[in-house]
């Protein structure tokens, strides 16, 4: 087995499967997904007393693909330029809430974990983050089936973006067909898929990824809550109302995979979506890492403090999975109310460089961060 691939007991891959296989956590007796020690991390310091249970490489299953109809088209022999080297790290904490509800998979090595043929593109990686609500049961599913669901759609590779689309709603309906599941389970999901140089993020719920560009913070996903206009005007259009933050007065989020007591039968309009949004970027030598975490971090953390906070432990010790930890830590400093999930992907084998800010006589008070902030507001027309 590759550094970078997670891999656990075996578990069921289909629509029957159920989260009391997956063991229970040490958190007063919650059901859920049994952590694994990683096969990447650095050896971890003894945490503070704060840290109740720190999850690293929360582990996924290998699961078993039909690769005998890809025929990807692999990088041209010769061709120069940058092309990424992926190395990753993961941290999960119980944070003050009683139960642990996320999930997560990273492989950061795809051609190996699939064990696809030469034909397949390389560098290839894919990464996760999956919000639970309502149970585990629905972001333990969602975990273990939509990679599945994507390489065996039947628009991959031709079309990697209809396929990812139709693999969230395939995830989204299996949890609704399952009699083994819980049907009020929900689950937000986001997802990176990794193919050469193309970085696709598919995103529903408030989930997030941020890319680290040469210090610059740049959102590649947009956070589904009731209360954004354009989702207040979907939900609205479709029936249903925004009360105090909450779909419905029930959910704070606007889309989410499972939660089949708030949607009604398969195939009817619905306000609650599991409709991800895509976004596509084709990552240079000036894409250093990409963060992607739950809202348990967004909500005390800017995505702006996340990379530059990232970006300065990169250069001390070059870890991702320290850098994940320290992420952590500071979301408990700053007292988030919600389970913790982060992962931090670099893209080089090599720190960041240090950036240079030329001298002027104009002395100026404002941080760096600050100015990757307004450079980012400039650029978005804000």
């Amino acid at each position: 087995m590759s550094p970078g691939t997670e891999s656990s007991p075996p578990l069921i891959m289909d629509s029957n499967y159920t989260s009391k296989e997956m063991g229970s956590l040490n958190n007063g007796g919650a059901e859920g997904p049994k952590p694994s020690e990683s096969m990447t991390g650095a050896k971890a310091r003894k945490p503070p007393r704060h840290l109740s249970i720190i999850r690293h490489s929360v582990s996924s299953a290998r699961l078993g693909f039909n690769l005998g109809t890809l025929a990807l088209i692999s990088p041209q022999q010769g061709q120069t330029g940058f092309w990424p080297v992926f190395r990753s790290g993961c941290c999960s904490e119980i944070g003050p809430k009683p139960h642990m509800e996320d999930e997560h998979i990273r492989i950061d090595n795809l051609v190996e974990y699939l064990r696809a043929s030469t034909n397949f593109p390389s560098p290839g990686a894919f990464y996760g983050v999956f919000d639970g609500h309502g149970g585990i049961d629905a972001a333990c599913f969602v975990r273990n089936n939509i990679l599945k669901y994507i390489i065996e759609d039947v628009y991959f590779p031709a079309s990697v973006e209809k396929a990812i689309k139709n693999a969230f709603m395939k995830v989204d309906h299996a949890l609704a067909d399952s009699r083994s599941l819980d049907r009020s389970s929900g689950t937000t999901a986001l997802t990176a898929l990794i193919l050469d140089r193309s970085l696709l993020i598919a995103n529903a719920g408030d989930c997030r990824a941020v890319l680290g560009k040469r210090g610059r913070a740049i959102e590649l996903s947009k956070d589904h809550k009731p209360n954004c206009n354009a989702e207040r005007r979907r939900i609205e259009r479709l029936g249903g109302s925004v009360y105090d933050g909450y779909l419905n007065g029930q959910l704070s989020v606007a889309r989410a995979l499972g939660d089949w007591h708030m949607k009604g039968s398969k195939g009817s309009a619905c306000p609650l979506s599991a409709e991800p949004e895509l976004q596509e970027t084709i990552l240079t030598e000036e894409d250093e890492f990409l963060i992607m975490g739950c809202d348990g971090i967004w909500d005390v953390m800017s995505s702006q403090c996340a990379v530059t906070m990232t970006r300065k432990e990169l250069m001390l010790h070059n870890d991702p999975e320290k850098c994940s930890r320290e992420l952590v830590r500071e979301a408990l400093k700053r007292n988030t109310c919600d389970n913790l999930t982060v992962m931090v992907i670099c893209f080089s084998p090599d720190p960041p460089p240090r950036i240079e800010i030329p001298r002027t006589r104009v002395r100026r008070s404002i941080s760096l961060e600050g100015l990757h902030v307004l450079k980012g507001a400039l650029d978005n027309n804000i």
